[in-house]
Order: C-alpha cells, then sequence, then structure tokens
C-alpha cells in the first residue's frame, strides 16, 4: 500500500531540511568533495567515450586525470602566479588610476565635479577605499578560496576524490537508481534525465566556452600591450556564463585601462575595444550556439538570484552549487507547471453535458395510437 501524499512530502521534506542543515555545518569540509564531484561529472562523458574506443575504465580514468594533472601542475608553476602578481598590482595602482580619472574629469567637466559635489565626493571616498582596504580586499579575494581548507589538503584530495568518483560514476548511477522509490521511478528518470540534459548542455558547454573566451581575451590583451590583460581577461571569461555581463565587465575595464595607459594612441584602444566586440561575435554566433545550445531554459536573472542566494547562505560553497541547483529547480518547476496545467485546478471542472430529449420510436407511437 503507497504512502498518502502528504506523508510522502512530509519524509522528503524533512530529508532535505537535514541536507541543508549538514551543508551549512560541514560547508568547509564538502568543499574538496564538490569540486571533485563536479570535475568528475564533467569528465564522465570523455571517460564513456574512451571506454568505447576499448579502453578499460581504470586505464581512461587513469589517462584523464594524469593530463588534469598536467594542466594542473602547468597552471599552477606560470599561469596562477602571474594572475596573483597582476591582481596585486591591479589593486595597488587603482587608487592612481581613480586620481587620473578625478584630474581628467575636473579639467573637462568643472561643474561636475565641484568641491563637495556627488561625483567628486563619490570619487574621493572610493580611491580612499580602495586605497585602505584594496591589500585586504585582495588578499580576502585569493585567501577565501585556499583559506576553507588547506592548500595543500585541498590540492591532494581534489584529484583523489575526483579519479575514484569518475571511476565509479556508472555504478553510483545506478546504485541510486535502484534506491528510488518504485511508485514515482517513471517520474524521477525523466526529470533526472531532463536535469542531467540541462546540466550538460549548461554547465560543461558554458564551462568551455568560459575557458574559450578567457584565453581568447588574455592572449589578445596581452598581445596588445594592456598591463593587466591576463587578469581583465580571466575576469570576463569568468563571468561570461552571463550573458552580456562578461562583455560588458570585462570590455569596460579593459578599455578603461587602456584609456589610462594608450591615451593618445587610438589605435591599440580600438583594438583592446576590437577584441571584446570580436569575442561577443563568437560567442553569441559560434561557440553559444555550438557548445551550450538555445534550448537550456536557465535565464540570467534566475542564475544570478541562485549565485547571490547560495552564496550568501553557504558561501563560496553555495556558489558551487548555485548553477546546478538553479538547474535541477528549473526542471522541477517546469515539470510542476505542466502538471498544474493538465490538472482540474487550472482547467476547472468540465462542463455538466446539455440533456438530450429523448424521441419515442415509430413503433411507441404507432403502439400508443392504436390504444
Amino acid at each position: 500500500m503507497a504512502l498518502p501524499i502528504r506523508q510522502q512530502m512530509t519524509y522528503w521534506g524533512v530529508t532535505l531540511a537535514v541536507l541543508l542543515v549538514l551543508m551549512w555545518y560541514l560547508g568547509p569540509v564538502l568543499l574538496p568533495f564538490l569540486v571533485g564531484a563536479a570535475i568528475a561529472y564533467i569528465l564522465d562523458p570523455l571517460a564513456d567515450r574512451l571506454e568505447k574506443l576499448g579502453l578499460p575504465r581504470v586505464v581512461a580514468t587513469t589517462v584523464i586525470t594524469l593530463i588534469g594533472l598536467t594542466v594542473l601542475v602547468i597552471a599552477v608553476a606560470f599561469l596562477i602566479p602571474m594572475l596573483v602578481q597582476q591582481t596585486n598590482a591591479l589593486v595597488r595602482v587603482a587608487p592612481d588610476y581613480f586620481a587620473a580619472l578625478r584630474a581628467w574629469l575636473t579639467a573637462r567637466f568643472p561643474d561636475m565635479v565641484a568641491e563637495g559635489g556627488i561625483i567628486q565626493t563619490a570619487l574621493v571616498d572610493m580611491g580612499e577605499a580602495i586605497r585602505s582596504r584594496g591589500g585586504e580586499l585582495a588578499q580576502q579575494v585569493l585567501g577565501y578560496i585556499f583559506g576553507v581548507v588547506n592548500a595543500v589538503v585541498f590540492i591532494v584530495v581534489v584529484p583523489v576524490v575526483a579519479f575514484y568518483l569518475l571511476l565509479d560514476w556508472d555504478n553510483m548511477v545506478a546504485r541510486i537508481d535502484e534506491m528510488l522509490p518504485r511508485e514515482h521511478v517513471g517520474r524521477i528518470r525523466r526529470i533526472a534525465s531532463e536535469i542531467d540534459a540541462t546540466l550538460a548542455s549548461f554547465v560543461r558547454g558554458q564551462l568551455t566556452v568560459c575557458l574559450i573566451l578567457g584565453t581568447y581575451y588574455s592572449v589578445g590583451l596581452m598581445l596588445v600591450g594592456l598591463q593587466f590583460g591576463l587578469v581583465v581577461g580571466a575576469i570576463a571569461g569568468l563571468i561570461t556564463f552571463i550573458p552580456y555581463v562578461g562583455a560588458l565587465i570585462g570590455g569596460g575595464l579593459a578599455i578603461g585601462l587602456a584609456l589610462f595607459q594608450f591615451w593618445g594612441d587610438w589605435a591599440s584602444i580600438g583594438l583592446v575595444a576590437a577584441i571584446f566586440a570580436s569575442g561577443q561575435f563568437l560567442e553569441g554566433n559560434i561557440l553559444t550556439p555550438k557548445l551550450v545550445g538555445s534550448s537550456v531554459g536557465l535565464h540570467p536573472v534566475w542564475l544570478l538570484f541562485a549565485l547571490a542566494a547560495f552564496g550568501s547562505i553557504y558561501g563560496f560553497v553555495g556558489m558551487l552549487i548555485a548553477v546546478p541547483v538553479a538547474a535541477a529547480l528549473g526542471v522541477v518547476a517546469r515539470h510542476g507547471i505542466a502538471e498544474y496545467k493538465s490538472s482540474l485546478l487550472y482547467q476547472g471542472n468540465p462542463p455538466d453535458p446539455e440533456p438530450q430529449l429523448s424521441v419515442p420510436r415509430d413503433a411507441d407511437r404507432t403502439s400508443t395510437g392504436d390504444q
């Protein structure tokens, strides 16, 4: 005998509440495991393809892990130190840039930046804030990622977790499928399949787009000679998953820095603007249609809300799970809307059929007339 719907909802609601409480208390500990699980999920299709080519799962997982570790070593040895160095340098020179901007505005628009005016006060306050807290902010940004868990432990645990989860991914999915309630197994499988398709098209595809555009922006800006090209390209590529936001923030930052560095050299400033314009063309017409697709169903506003909400509650761990949870909730919401539209609550009771007048048969009329 199946449990009543209200009792089932009670059990699942308690389970969800327990999971959220556990994430609240175990967030710092869960960070390397969540990162490892995300890496395993992203690389699982590659492991499946290597298996189809004839490699055993262990060999395929080992090959992928070795390639990933090689890329990580190169990044730690070359890219990350350069990125940290440019970030610290940008924070140090930011007050000078704001002072130069204030002087330029004062010289050309004296009425807008009059002493005691709103713009002048805002620029002064912003420059002082950056000067006083810029170094602290940079240390917080860099230390927050690795300060939750010791950096050495993080670097060691993540590859190990990713290796074992990637090795047993198909078995884990099969075991979870066996534990699904049999009464709802069909519906849960359909929803899980749609969630997987959404995550596959968005997370895997969008990460690839972010990596390609971040590399393109960074290399292009460094070739032009922009001082902080690597940092600007990394920022623009990192937030590319929000349409237009990455290009606006990255392009605005790059052009602003180019104006200070290349003032008078309009060709270099034009090249910086052309890099972001061409990057937007590549993203909108080639990369996103090919790698992400148009039927993902994740609105940028919904993503921003999920990132803000989970980030404020669970910190960096919350930001890691925000996109998958947003995708899952979006799929569940679409199923709920479909169920609602097919229910009596939406459609209402069907109208009563109109009464039909009974017409007597000829035989009855004949017999009645004889009488």
